[in-house]
């Protein structure tokens, strides 16, 4: 092996592994928010990491190396939606993360979640994408592969239902 493949391909390397020392966490998160499963979402992670590693020239090259991976974690998202291989969550089921949160907010959070879940997945992936990782329309468009008039219609709709469900929550309360 000649040295300046070893160095091209250790830079390589490095610079991937700060990619995911950085955003790893971020990627966790909106994965979870997407399916709903925490297991599920570490898999889309690593599926998401490992063919962003494959193709990690091509990413690095682009303006936006953080919004061409995201768009592979809304793909294999989706694709597991195609699949029907996404449980279904029921509000019940969403694991608390330990905080030290009162017990309204955990309760708050939790009817969060049970709205953010009944959403169908593109009308979800809307909102993460915007109000969660703070997307703009544009770049929400690209991950999901539509166009920006579809975002808006689709975040205008889930922000109606959710509304619409957490009033209902709050009368039943």
């Amino acid at each position: 092996m000649s040295m300046r493949f070893r160095t091209e391909t250790e830079d390589r390397n490095t610079a991937f592994r700060k990619f995911v020392e950085q955003r790893a966490a971020s990627l966790q998160r909106s994965a979870y928010l997407l399916c709903g499963d925490w297991y599920l979402a570490e898999d889309l992670v690593q599926e998401t990491l490992a063919k962003a590693y494959m193709h990690w020239r091509r990413v690095q090259g682009t303006d936006h190396p953080d919004a061409y991976v995201r768009r592979i974690l809304v793909n294999e998202a989706r694709q597991r939606w195609r699949r029907h291989d996404a449980p279904v969550v029921r509000a019940d089921t969403v694991a608390e993360q330990p905080t030290g949160d009162s017990a309204d907010e955990v309760a708050r959070r939790a009817e969060l979640f049970q709205a953010l879940f009944s959403l169908p997945a593109r009308q979800r992936a809307t909102v993460v994408l915007r109000h969660l990782d703070g997307l703009s329309v544009r770049e929400t468009a690209a991950a999901l592969g539509c166009s920006e008039g579809t975002v808006k219609s689709q975040t205008a709709e889930a922000m109606a239902t959710l509304r619409k469900y957490l009033s209902r929550e709050e009368a039943k309360a």
